[in-house]
């Protein structure tokens, strides 16, 4: 049976997808000679905000566009942030059967922490290991193993859930399941091609692959 359960955070169980694509479009809004579009930003979601600001850019040195996302970002958070359909319920029911609940997310801390709390989900997880806390971020393992570590678990016995592939990548480096959330804005064929354990359509599908449907 399933003992730990570890969740990424945007896209995952957190709708944070407009906010992160408005965010995006207002950071590069006459800054780059192409414009950037939902169809750049999409494929990229997942990655560390400072990867993506170099990615689209170009440049090498880009604190100012890391504000400015940073900036419009937690200006508009409580408007455009909820959870997606089931996980509050679902994290209750896995909670209750003492299964142990961490997030690894490529996010900072300041705004991983305001998108629990405003939806309400901050009290169900003992560990939240974000980009601040980690050398590497996804798909290096070394999140996995730290919140694992944290939650007193072991790697035998625990399953990553995310929407990206850099979830998918980062529990296949760890040696642990994975399951792919077939919300994920990049689509359930673009998920495939990484070999998910699990594809699932609905959060509470997640109750049966962990093992306690019916308790």
């Amino acid at each position: 049976m399933i003992q730990t359960v570890l969740f990424d955070l945007d896209g995952t169980i957190v709708d944070t997808n407009e906010l992160i694509i408005q965010s995006f479009l207002h950071t590069f809004e006459g800054i780059t000679a192409e414009p950037v579009t939902r169809e750049h930003i999409v494929p990229n979601m997942g990655r560390p905000l400072i990867e993506q600001m170099v990615f689209f850019s170009g440049r090498e040195q880009v604190d100012d566009l890391v504000q400015k996302y940073r900036t419009f970002n937690i200006a508009h958070h409580d408007e455009l942030v909820r959870e997606f359909p089931y996980v509050r319920e679902t994290l209750a029911k896995l909670h209750a059967a003492g299964v142990k609940l961490g997030v690894v997310t490529s996010k900072i801390r300041q705004t991983t922490e305001m998108g629990l709390k405003l939806t309400g989900l901050y009290d169900y997880f003992s560990t939240v290991v974000t980009v601040d806390d980690v050398g590497k971020a996804k798909p290096d393992p070394e999140g996995i193993h730290k919140a694992v570590r944290e939650l007193g678990g072991d790697l035998s016995s625990a399953l990553m859930v995310g929407d990206s592939h850099y979830d998918i990548e980062a529990a296949h480096n760890a040696g642990i399941p994975s399951v792919a959330v077939a919300w994920s804005l990049k689509g359930t064929e673009y998920l495939k091609q990484y070999n998910p354990t699990h594809i699932i359509q609905d959060m509470r599908d997640i109750v049966p692959i962990v093992g306690i449907e019916g308790k």
